[in-house]
């Protein structure tokens, strides 16, 4: 039965809270309406209030539907007892968001603001809202904080509690150009020793705690261009200090997977959609945390509305904030049982969206973890066992001896400001509207593979790095995502994209017999390939006889001296046709040369690969042997390093020579 509870604190408008039991195909039809059981809570929850209609709303979602808006100004926190009575716990803040509360229940941290103008910091406050504390200073926005379980290094003399929150930095833009990196970071409990944990160039987000010690967060990875354009937001799990990161989740699913939790029940459950509107909302998905690669399964359907932020539980179900699809209603907290999609309707106030709830009570603590990170160290060390086992095994992947040997590149943040019309030494590579530019990308070095698929290098460390497996002709035949070592890390894998619930085969890889490859040139000796530096005086000189003016398509360009933006944006030319129109160029693929039909040309032939989909059965165009001046293999090499390194437009300073 539904009840008016008495007015808040402050001034504020008394809360509609409705309690009753319902079957999830009945949500949109009765969420308002009188129900059954109650939903009976033991303890009480705090719940992130947003009034309706604020900018974030109208705003709607961020880099093409990858990221929600980043809502929270005006928010408040609220605190709700089994009795129904609730209160204001953000006292004097202008917006209090992102609640997370202490394993022993009596304290809780919150994103706050103190005046509009402000930048958003961590703060911490007692469970009734008293002794309020900020935390983080100076460090721009910082969102979504948690608390960790101890760390531990061997010359301390006792472990330390941390923090975990999400650092919007301003000064970089993602790879899509459209907002802000955010990265994960830690502190101590006082805010001290401020540590950035990931090193993604696009965004990672909404770190949670699992039971093992290691945290569980959404990541960004928009260099995975076999997922399409924009790639996809995943799930990975990293270890408290930022080392071992991995992927948690299959790639199975809709796109984007985010505002992850682990459930007493054994589940990590997620939201997940293909386009996320302004709350990020989408259905619910989960995984077992036992086997999280192969367990990946769907709870709710897009019938079944629109869900965001779950939370745990301590009986295995969830609280979870839902509004139907239509978005005609504001968010309510529902407690939600995963196994039998059964939804009791515990809060909701009409004029706000309730979202964020948090059990205020005791949980388990996680386990502790010790680190071996030096921040004074440089360096990091990247290894692999072999680098033939992977998702490709079985199904026509790289036979032993077709990779030559493997590049790594190093990827150099986009700094907020630069425009692409600008095209300068600091400024976005360009790129067509279809595909926002990529990170620009220097070579740290191409190094041999053992004959046993190993290899072992000494890296920069806390550096965003990209692994490229190359094939006789230099073609990049596996492409990896962002990943880092940290400062005096041992990182290592396995193999290529390999399943990471299997033990690796019992063996001494050759590459660690002896001492690691340096891969650390200096700045100056990082070499990039450009489109105007390096691109158009080989096109200029030996193309445009046959692609000028009256040519053969694609037509570069019907001036003389042609043009490099118009030879540039016909060469990047979006492919209207077929299932992959928006996954692939007419003429080149950014990241990928051996799925290019510019490529093609070059080579003479189709050299895509058996696991590149339709494009291995497309049909090249070599280049008549009577018409115009052959390129010299090296020539060719270049227009291959430089879709292999996103086909940037201009690269960035310090890359200016050429491999």
């Amino acid at each position: 039965m539904g009840r008016l509870f008495p007015a808040h604190k402050h001034g504020c408008a008394a809360p509609l809270v409705l309690v009753l039991g319902i079957t999830l195909g009945a949500v949109a039809a009765r969420a308002e309406g009188a129900g059954a059981a109650r939903a009976h809570l033991e303890q009480p929850i705090v719940v992130t209030q947003l009034p309706v209609g604020t900018d974030a709303q109208r705003q709607g979602p961020i880099a093409r539907g990858m990221l929600r808006a980043p809502y929270g100004d005006g928010a408040r926190l609220a605190l709700v007892n089994p009795d129904g009575s609730t209160r204001i716990l953000s006292g004097d803040l202008q917006s209090a968001c992102d609640p997370d509360v202490s394993f022993d229940g009596k304290r809780l941290l919150l994103a706050g603001k103190k005046t509009a103008q402000d930048n958003w910091n961590i703060y911490e406050m007692a469970a009734d809202g008293s002794a309020v504390r900020q935390i983080t200073q100076g460090l721009g926005d910082c969102r979504q904080p948690g608390y960790q379980a101890t760390l531990y290094t061997i010359t301390a003399t006792a472990p330390w509690p941390q923090i975990t929150f999400v650092v919007t930095d301003a000064t970089q833009v993602n790879e899509c150009g459209a907002g802000p990196v955010t990265r994960l970071y830690s502190s101590r409990l006082d805010g001290t020793e401020p540590r950035c944990l990931t090193s993604n160039l696009s965004s990672d987000m909404d770190p949670t705690m699992l039971p093992d010690g290691r945290l569980l967060y959404a990541t960004w990875q928009r260099a995975r261009l076999d997922h399409g354009p924009l790639g996809r937001i995943d799930l990975w799990a990293i270890q408290v200090d930022g080392m071992d990161s991995a992927a948690f989740t299959p790639e199975g699913g809709k796109r984007m997977k985010h505002m992850p939790c682990a459930t007493a029940g054994g589940l990590a459950v997620f939201v997940e959609a293909d386009r996320v509107p302004w709350d990020g909302a989408g259905t619910l998905s989960c995984v077992a945390l036992r086997r999280p690669l192969h367990s990946y399964r769907a709870i709710t359907g897009e019938a079944d509305g629109l869900f965001v932020t779950p939370s745990p539980l301590p009986d295995g179900t969830l609280l979870v904030s839902w509004r139907p699809r239509d978005g005609g209603a504001s968010h309510g907290v529902y407690r939600f049982d995963p196994a039998t999609k059964r939804m009791e309707l515990v809060f909701h106030d009409p004029q706000y969206h309730s979202i964020q709830a948090k059990v205020v009570g005791s949980r388990a603590v996680p386990d502790g973890r010790s680190s071996v990170i030096n921040e004074k160290d440089p360096l990091g060390k990247l290894y692999c066992l072999n680098v033939y086992e992977g998702d490709l095994k079985g199904r026509g992947g790289p036979a032993a001896g077709a990779i030559s040997r493997l590049r790594l590149l190093e990827g150099i943040p986009m700094k907020a400001g630069a425009s692409e019309s600008r095209r300068g030494p600091e400024a976005a590579p360009a790129a067509p509207s279809r595909c926002p530019p990529l990170a620009p990308r220097r070579i740290l070095g191409e190094f041999p593979v053992a004959a046993d698929g190993s290899f072992n290098l000494e890296v920069p460390a806390s550096t965003a790095l990209e692994l490229q497996l190359l094939d006789a002709d230099g073609l990049a035949l596996r492409t990896c995502g962002w990943v880092w070592a940290k400062n005096h890390e041992p990182r290592g894998c396995i193999g290529c994209h390999e399943d990471g619930e299997r033990t690796p085969t019992n063996r001494l890889p050759a590459a660690v017999t002896v001492p690691s490859v340096s891969a650390c040139p200096p700045p100056e000796e990082r070499p990039s390939v450009d489109f105007c530096r390096d691109v158009m005086p080989i096109i200029a000189k030996k193309c445009m006889d046959c692609h000028g003016k009256g040519g053969s398509p694609p037509v570069l360009d019907a001036a003389s001296p042609p043009s490099p933006d118009r030879v540039y944006e016909a060469l990047l030319a979006p492919d209207e046709t077929g299932a992959e129109a928006l996954a692939r160029g007419k003429y080149v693929d950014p990241g990928r040369a051996r799925t290019s039909r510019l490529v093609w040309h070059l080579f003479g032939r189709n050299t895509s690969r058996p696991w590149d989909g339709a494009a291995a059965k497309g049909d090249a165009k070599p280049i008549p042997p009577d018409k115009g001046q052959p390129l010299t293999a090296d020539e060719r090499l270049i227009f291959v390093k430089w879709i292999d390194l996103g086909a940037p437009w201009q690269c960035v300073s310090g890359g200016a020579k050429r491999n």
